[in-house]
């Protein structure tokens, strides 16, 4: 029998969490163990945020996050996705999306009222809860859509929406917003629509914040909170040697690598690990709550740990602004 998780107590939101989608085979495979271990190290490191999605590994992602809720006693914030209903895959293929080894399931987009409370349940079902702290519309946006975009922003706004509301309403969730990788989409739905938060992924990082600023202080002056993810540029700003280099889920331009090679060289003048100087930004804006990094084993979880607690000295923000590798009034860490 699965046992159900209790839902969480945190009042607040941490300042950093987990992002879940490498336990869902990001890229390459994550074994049963792995995954396990890599949750009891977040646990362990205060990192009480887990992020997910249906999308991610095609329900694998949470199907592993909630079996270790069932294992352990432990109650963190959990934020999960609508907007995919996912298919069973039968004997047809399955598409991998980006995920090695996802579970047999297809990923289909579904805005309607009916799609966001069967995406909603299914996911209970995988994460064996009964609520969850925050409820993301995923996805929408002109660059994931297209020539479909106004078409889906509307049916976002009349019925997918809503529905997320009655179910904040209901108690389902405590906060209800987007989980996407664009600013312009996050402006249309909050002039036409109340939301508590935005999950924003890549466009505000240390490589990439100076178009988006201005977005995150309005954000501020509403009282609507945004949680960061991709802090890491899809791992460019953690990269080592013989790692594929990417950007936006895709191989890294380069300019993205030029200016990352830049961001290392002042941050080892002032002995900063730059995945350390990438988390600390980002948590630095007043309109930020959490700041997600992504792990996929304990020693990830540890070295996450690590960074976030790492004492940066204020130098290397004046460094960093002088050499124009940060905006002037971009927030930084006191």
């Amino acid at each position: 029998m699965t046992l159900q998780a209790e839902p969480s107590v945190l009042s607040e939101l941490p300042r950093f969490g987990l992002g879940a989608a490498g336990l869902g085979n990001l890229y390459s495979e994550v074994s049963e163990v792995e995954a396990l271990d890599a949750l009891l190290a977040a646990r362990d490191a205060g990192l009480d945020l887990i992020d997910t999605s249906p999308f991610y590994g095609h329900g694998l992602s949470e199907q592993r996050i909630g079996d270790c809720l069932a294992q352990v006693s432990w109650r963190p914030a959990l934020s999960t996705k609508v907007g995919r209903v996912l298919d069973p895959a039968g004997d047809g293929p399955v598409p991998d999306n980006g995920f090695a080894s996802p579970a047999p399931f297809i990923p289909r987009f579904d805005y309607s009222a009916g799609g966001i409370r069967q995406a909603f349940d299914d996911s209970k079902a995988r994460l064996g809860v009964d609520t969850v702290d925050t409820l993301l519309l995923h996805d929408i946006g002109r660059l994931t859509h297209g020539d479909a975009h106004e078409k889906i922003l509307s049916q976002a706004l009349k019925e997918a929406l809503p529905e997320m509301a009655r179910m904040k309403a209901e108690g389902l969730t405590r906060r209800i917003g987007l989980g996407v990788n664009e600013i312009e989409v996050c402006q249309e739905v909050i002039d036409q629509f109340d939301l508590d938060i935005l999950l924003i992924a890549g466009r505000y990082t240390l490589l990439e914040h100076k178009a988006s600023l201005t977005f995150l202080d309005s954000c501020h002056d509403r009282g609507i909170d945004v949680m960061i993810g991709g802090a890491f540029n899809s791992g460019l700003l953690v990269s080592s040697e013989n790692q594929p280099l990417r950007y936006d889920y895709d191989t890294a331009p380069e300019w993205a690598i030029e200016k990352t090679a830049r961001l290392r060289e002042v941050c080892a003048r002032f002995n900063a690990p730059l995945p350390a100087a990438a988390l600390q930004f980002c948590a630095a804006h007043p309109a930020v709550r959490t700041v997600l990094a992504g792990a996929r084993a304990r020693s990830e979880v540890h070295q996450i740990a690590d960074w976030t607690g790492k004492k940066i000295v204020p130098d290397l923000w004046d460094a960093l602004r002088d050499a124009g590798l940060i905006a002037e009034n971009a927030p930084v860490p006191a």
